[in-house]
């Protein structure tokens, strides 16, 4: 049974938008507090979903409403959500993975939520700091459509696993230098009003934007980055400010590691041929495109220094690029100096982390060279 009661009474809900682009209209309506709900999609996650809950119930703005989406669950996932306080919605016939499922769950929450209310989704898998929802709440405004996570790894997955810790704190400086602008929704946790997941599926089924005629993308292999565009599409900013915080797994061997980014890249590249080229999108392409002249750069760097130290020896002391070396360990030491002092010293030695970025360039080949085939990629749980 759902139950979205609030202190004074259930309110009732807006009507559906139907304008891809009425966003910014009207004034927030000043009655009450937002109510809030969270969806967290599982899929046999009966090991982890009990951190992921009492996370919630943990924060200082405690949500309204917990849902447990249980999708095609072979395992104890219900019993041990209901246990820990969350209700259970069963997907039915669901063969869509995370986006259908999320699509079911909406469908059937969103009639209980008026366009003020908020919907968090979080992957089952994450747990979020105390003060996400506080802070998130305070920074929507009528601009503002979607808050969305800054992830951290958690523990363990030995040295690769301490490599993504620190690309993942890379991620969180460059966010806040940016002032808190999200690249990406992502799916570890992103709260959404409920008027703008209206306004997205209307613009689906209008055809300003594709991916069917449901809230998620049934088309995209990133349903997160997906998502992102299309609410920066409808006119709205998403966010991602300091507070939000949330701590998610990281890969433990190098081949789930390849298959998790191999679809981040490969869903990217394959949502911006989608798009096109838009005012959105236009800094989405330009990302990928110096992504990749970095990489190619960086191949062909090493394949001339290897080449000339084979025939000729080393090449000597080269002030230019001794000095373009210094800046860049800089960079990197600067940019990953919360994660501690181990991670500073494997920054400066630097060759780690280029092992490690040759295998993201990979990634990016592959993926690249997958599109232009049109292979096809499927969605490898990880």
């Amino acid at each position: 049974m759902l139950d979205l009661a609030v202190p004074g009474g259930p309110r009732p809900r807006g009507a559906p938008r139907h304008a891809a682009r009425r966003a910014h209209a009207a004034p927030e309506e000043p009655v009450g507090r937002p109510r809030l709900a969270v969806l967290i999609p599982a899929h046999n996650e009966a090991d982890r979903i009990a951190a992921a809950i009492d996370g919630l119930w943990q924060q200082t703005r405690r949500p309204d409403l917990i849902v447990v989406v249980a999708d095609n669950c072979t395992d104890d996932t219900a019993a041990v959500a209901m246990a820990h306080g969350a209700q259970v919605f069963q997907t039915q016939g669901n063969t869509r993975k995370k986006a259908g499922a999320l699509n079911q769950a909406i469908a059937w929450i969103l009639p209980h939520l008026d366009d003020r209310d908020l919907l968090l989704v979080q992957d089952a898998d994450t747990v979020l700091n105390p003060w996400f929802a506080e802070t998130a709440l305070a920074t929507f405004n009528r601009k503002v459509g979607a808050v969305g996570g800054i992830f951290y790894g958690e523990q363990g997955g030995g040295f690769l696993g301490f490599l993504q810790r620190m690309e993942f704190h890379r991620y969180a400086w460059e966010l806040e230098r940016t002032g808190g602008k999200a690249q990406v929704l992502t799916g570890t946790g992103t709260m959404f009003r409920a008027r703008v997941l209206r306004e997205v599926r209307a613009a689906r089924r209008a055809g300003v934007i594709g991916g069917g005629t449901g809230y998620y993308s049934l088309a995209s292999l990133t349903e997160d980055d997906e998502m992102t565009k299309a609410v920066k599409t409808l006119g709205y900013r998403a966010m991602s400010p300091v507070g939000c915080e949330v701590t998610t797994e990281v890969m433990p061997t190098l081949g789930k590691l390849w298959h998790q980014r191999l679809r981040w890249q490969r869903g990217a590249l394959e949502n911006l041929r989608d798009y096109g080229w838009t005012r959105v999108t236009a800094r989405y392409f330009l990302q990928q495109f110096l992504m990749g002249f970095g990489a190619l750069s960086f191949l062909i760097y090493l394949v001339y220094m290897t080449t000339y130290t084979t025939l000729y020896g080393w090449p000597g002391f080269s002030p230019f690029w001794t000095a373009i070396g210094l800046i860049f360990m800089v960079e990197k030491t600067v940019s990953v100096r919360r994660a501690g002092p181990r991670a500073v010293l494997i920054a400066a030695l630097m060759i780690p982390e280029m092992l490690y970025d040759l295998f993201q360039h990979a990634v990016y080949f592959s993926s690249l060279w997958g599109l232009l085939r049109r292979s096809e990629e499927k969605w490898v749980a990880t």
